[in-house]
């Protein structure tokens, strides 16, 4: 059982976004690609979620300004912009990804107290999302990840994947992905890839596509 997980790829996170990655809407053609043409069995999206008074963000911390470093709940915390809050345009999937092809959608960062980059579960490691058992109970024995923003959620996806589905191999779509900062996204690749998931193309994944007809 294969399965592909597209990770915020949300206007939010596209140029003209409230928190754009650069480069973030370069995703969406490969990411419909791989939906299309990857042989994947399941496809899955991952969608921030916030209410509009989230903790992560700037404007609830007086005197604080976004990229500052905060607290939140205890914890270090980056102080975000006002970002994908619930029902807003900022918060939908990018309007060229072609969601028909999505089988799924796990929203994530509803709770105000703590952030959540990753599909799988809070930042505190405390509240899961219910995703990793969703794929489990499918059979999911390899897992694809892709999207918006190399050096948070998608590090964090591949990171609790690894952790969360042992029984499954877990791979990062290296040019289906952008990230925040450079040094930021050399770092995530290399934790990634110490931590046994695999770095590959979106051309890896078609060739295997066409190789299995």
């Amino acid at each position: 059982m294969k399965c592909l997980l597209l990770v915020d790829i949300q206007t939010g996170f596209c140029p003209g976004g409230h928190l754009a990655v650069p480069e973030g809407d370069a995703v969406v053609e490969v990411a419909n690609r791989l939906m299309k043409e990857g042989g994947y069995d399941l496809v899955v999206a991952s969608q921030d979620w916030h209410p509009a008074d989230h903790g992560s963000f700037a404007s609830q911390h007086p005197g604080k300004a976004p990229f500052d470093m905060g607290v939140l709940n205890g914890k270090p915390q980056m102080m975000w912009p006002d970002h994908c809050v619930q029902g807003t345009e900022d918060a939908a999937f990018h309007p060229d990804l072609d969601t028909a092809r999505i089988d799924h959608v796990q929203q994530k960062g509803l709770d105000p107290r703590v952030d959540s980059y990753s599909a799988f579960r809070d930042n505190d490691r405390s509240a899961l999302t219910g995703l990793s058992d969703y794929l489990r109970a499918r059979g999911v024995t390899r897992l694809d990840l892709c999207g918006l923003a190399t050096d948070y959620c998608v590090k964090f996806s591949a990171l609790d994947a690894k952790a969360m589905l042992p029984e499954a191999e877990i791979r990062f779509i290296e040019d289906a992905s952008r990230g925040i900062d450079p040094a930021g996204v050399a770092a995530a690749r290399d934790e990634m890839a110490d931590a046994g998931i695999a770095i590959i193309t979106s051309d890896t994944v078609l060739e295997e596509a066409r190789s299995a007809v």
